[in-house]
């Protein structure tokens, strides 16, 4: 795969129905994008597109999965990837973006390139908080894992070490 071309998808020619494609990603695919999240992961994207007179329907499903570094141990992991996505495009007489989701394109349009929203798709999966499986059943606790002796025999007596230093002023 030597550029993004092989994500296109050619509308001129195609008649007025549903149409399937399928796509491969791999970590040849992360690295067109400049600062990605992900740098390894392999996986599929079906592609069911309805055309019509006036618009174009897209129904994206990607699986597969990428490979994350696990916010605790730093290990390596592949986290599992499902997206199910759907893009429209309508015809008209200037592009336009008229939400995440739906587009305005030219009426002689040629093709679609779908690798940007495969991407965008397979970023937003990411987690905010990255844990590798073996970490799934611990509970989260907001104990404080390191208290020190000081703390502890404070604690204990229920004065908080910091208002010692004050209490010596007087």
């Amino acid at each position: 795969m030597k550029d993004l071309k092989a994500y296109r998808i050619e509308i001129f020619g195609l008649s007025n129905s549903t149409h399937d494609f399928n796509f491969t990603y791999n970590d040849d695919f992360f690295n067109f994008f400049e600062n990605s999240l992900v740098s390894k992961g392999k996986g599929a994207c079906d592609v069911v597109l309805t055309k019509t007179d006036s618009m174009i329907t897209l129904n994206l499903t990607i699986s597969g999965s990428i490979e994350l570094e696990c916010d605790r141990s730093l290990e390596l992991f592949d986290f599992p990837i499902h997206v199910e996505k759907e893009i429209i495009y309508k015809y008209g007489d200037e592009e336009k973006e008229l939400s995440e989701d739906v587009f305005v394109i030219l009426k002689g349009e040629q093709e679609i390139n779908i690798a940007t929203f495969m991407y965008e798709s397979i970023s937003l999966e990411i987690p905010m908080k990255k844990l590798h499986p073996k970490f799934q059943n611990d509970t989260d606790s907001d104990e404080m894992i390191y208290v020190s002796e000081a703390e502890k025999e404070s604690q204990e007596e229920g004065i908080d070490p910091r208002w010692e230093a004050l209490k010596k002023l007087k």
